[in-house]
Parts: C-alpha cells; sequence; structure tokens
C-alpha cells in the first residue's frame, strides 16, 4: 500500500469513526481501573488512541496474512502495550520472553515479535515524532529483566 492509500485509509476510519452515532461508543482506548493505575505508576511516555494498525502474522508462510484494525498504544518506562479498550493485543515488558524489535521506516513503526514462521508485526504511523516512539520503545525492549521491580519503589 503506497504512502498516500495508507493516509486515505486512515482518513476514511477516522471519517467513519467521527460519523457514528453518538450514543455508540467507537473507542478503543478505554482499560480496566487496575491497568489505568498500573500504566500511570510505571511512568506513560507516550500514547496514542484510535490509530490504525496493520496486524501481520504468519510472516513467509502461505497462511500469512494481515488486517487493519483501530487500536490504542502506550508506552511507559517499563511496557509496551497495544490493545483495544480491555483486550490486550500485545504486552512486552523487560520479563517478557521471545524477541522483540522495532523498525522505523520515516513515519511508519514497525514492532516484531517472534521469528520465522510464528512472526508477527503491528505497524503504525504515531502520531509526531517517529524517532522519538520508537527510541521509547527501544527502551523498553532494552530494559533489564529486574528493571521494573527496581524502578517501582
Amino acid at each position: 500500500m503506497t504512502r498516500r492509500a495508507a493516509h486515505a485509509a486512515r482518513a476514511a476510519t477516522l471519517l467513519l469513526l467521527l460519523l457514528a452515532p453518538a450514543g455508540c461508543s467507537r473507542t478503543t482506548a478505554r482499560l480496566s481501573p487496575e491497568m489505568q493505575r498500573r500504566l500511570e505508576s510505571e511512568g506513560v511516555l507516550r500514547r496514542a488512541d484510535e490509530e490504525l494498525f496493520r496486524y501481520t502474522h504468519g510472516m513467509g508462510t502461505r497462511r500469512g496474512g494481515w488486517e487493519e484494525m483501530p487500536a490504542s498504544i502506550i508506552v511507559t518506562r517499563q511496557t509496551v502495550m497495544i490493545h483495544r479498550n480491555e483486550k490486550t493485543l500485545l504486552e512486552i515488558t523487560p520479563r517478557s520472553a521471545g524477541g522483540y524489535r522495532v523498525n522505523r521506516d520515516h513515519d511508519r513503526l514497525s514492532i516484531r515479535a517472534g521469528s520465522g514462521r510464528s512472526a508477527r508485526s503491528w505497524s503504525f504511523h504515531p502520531p509526531g515524532d517517529a524517532a522519538g516512539w520508537a527510541g521509547d520503545i527501544r527502551g523498553v525492549l532494552r530494559a533489564p529483566a529486574g528493571a521494573a521491580s527496581a524502578g517501582s519503589g
């Protein structure tokens, strides 16, 4: 998909959200009170709600595919979380097992999890400073496993 087509798709999604009936909540930003408190206690560095994410799975296989969906992302000093309301799509903490990495291509970020046939990725256009977002996400990926315990006291 070209950059122009991606922006057109994003604009169409936002337009649909704006035209939705007022009584029908279409947000992806709601979290449980407990999760909200936990993330706030970790120090929220970045947050973007209602972003258009492309989820890619089965990379390099015949059964691979992708889908685009609105979701929200929160980056704290200890956590990267992509979610749709209270449903967690991806959560990375210093204790997370598996290989994670973030790539930046101009204003698009891709967070890749796993390797080989089980690899999957979530990519999106962060609002504003893509390089800053990438740096903050990499900070969580590089944090030692004990960092979460040591920093919360």
